[in-house]
């Protein structure tokens, strides 16, 4: 094989980027030049995404401004309601995403306009909406009434009272939102990179985002979060675990939620929703999902020396909030349309197409045989 072959883009630099910076080896997230830790807990999401489209955090009538033009695009196009009225209930709530998605391009007469104010106007448009996508979807699998998205709440206030038909605590919010700053941009992760190759050929950001929502789909990407829940269900008990990990480690498999491609060492965003999980889980009675949790994350550390990473903790927090374990995946995509939109203004800005080569590795020479020969 040519040495100069790297399987999966292993370090291969594809782009250069001012929105977020993943330092694997030393456990760091920086957006736009801000820590992480820094953000979490204090800024809210809207001012997060403010950052990842202007470069700065807003200033007061900045901020103003945003949330107003995230509230004016909150509504869905009729033809796009009906469509996921019409989704069979059994349906990927992740599939139905996806195709909301696609459709809103045909809702929209400039879908194809790839100038900058528009495409700004179609970031926040895809912001705004995939969340009432989400929540509608919900609600009309489960024969439930289609609210009109509130004027007033905040993106992870208004999503949990669309999701639920109530207004959300203030802990249930500080939760979401939180959530959302966390997951908002993460490097040139799979389902970014996808949204870059798709909008580099000047398709549309309906396109790029449809890609990469595709992409985050799969459980080696944002599907792992559901993993995590689905093997807490199946080991049961606090006193199964170790038997259970042990095992699963004697058979090679796959623990849904340790380790990172990237990251070497602890995931910063981990800690936070380590946090939340323990918080959530001592008030709603539940200590039993966490306790599993450290205890797997202590025993893969110690036997493995792998960490666990967002999708560890993040898993128990939705759960933890009563939110159906279908529906974790799309919370993903929801916060991550804000990084998403925003690679892909920073790909027209200074665009080429990505087109990287392959190493043909078949046979050669071969010579056509008529049908009747073979």
């Amino acid at each position: 094989m040519n040495p100069n072959v790297s399987k999966g883009l292993d370090g291969i630099v594809a782009a250069t980027t001012r929105l977020s910076d993943v330092q694997g080896d030393v456990g760091v997230l920086i957006y736009h030049g801000y820590n992480i830790n820094e953000l979490a807990g204090k800024a809210t999401y809207e001012e997060v995404v403010h950052l990842l489209h202007h470069g700065h955090l807003p200033k007061p009538n900045e901020l103003a401004e945003l949330k107003a033009a995230l509230v004016a695009e909150r509504e869905l196009p009729q033809g796009v309601i009906d469509l996921i009225q019409k989704m069979p209930k059994t349906a990927s709530p992740m599939h139905v995403i996806r195709t909301a998605v696609s459709a809103l391009g045909c809702y929209d007469p400039d879908a194809d306009d790839v100038s900058m104010d528009n495409n700004r106007r179609k970031a926040r448009r895809l912001i705004a909406k995939i969340p009432i996508i989400t929540a509608y979807f919900h609600r009309a699998r489960n024969g439930l009434s289609l609210l009109p998205p509130s004027k007033t709440l905040s993106e992870a206030a208004n999503f949990l009272y669309l999701l639920n038909g109530k207004e959300p605590t203030d802990e249930l919010v500080h939760t979401m939102d939180m959530c959302y700053v966390l997951h908002a941009d993460h490097g040139m992760n799979a389902s970014t990179f996808s949204a870059r190759v798709t909008i580099a050929t000047l398709s549309d950001m309906y396109s790029a985002i449809t890609s990469a929502i595709g992409t985050l789909k799969g459980p080696l990407h944002g599907g792992a979060n559901e993993g995590v829940i689905k093997m807490l269900k199946e080991i049961g008990s606090l006193d199964r675990v170790d038997a259970y990990i042990h095992d699963a480690l004697q058979q090679k498999k796959k623990i849904m939620g340790i380790g990172h491609r990237i990251y070497k060492t602890l995931d910063p965003r981990a800690p936070h929703l380590k946090a939340m999980a323990q918080k959530l889980s001592a008030k709603l009675g539940e200590p039993k999902w966490i306790q599993m949790s450290e205890r797997i994350a202590e025993i893969m550390k110690n036997e493995k020396g792998l960490n666990a990473n967002v999708d560890f903790y993040s898993a128990t927090v939705y759960y933890s909030m009563n939110i159906p374990t279908d529906l974790f995946t799309p919370i993903f995509a929801i916060p991550r349309t804000a990084g998403w939109t925003a690679n892909v203004l920073e790909q027209l800005a200074d665009n080429r197409l990505i087109r990287p080569l392959s190493e043909y590795i078949g046979v050669d020479n071969l010579k056509f045989v008529p049908l009747n020969e073979r």
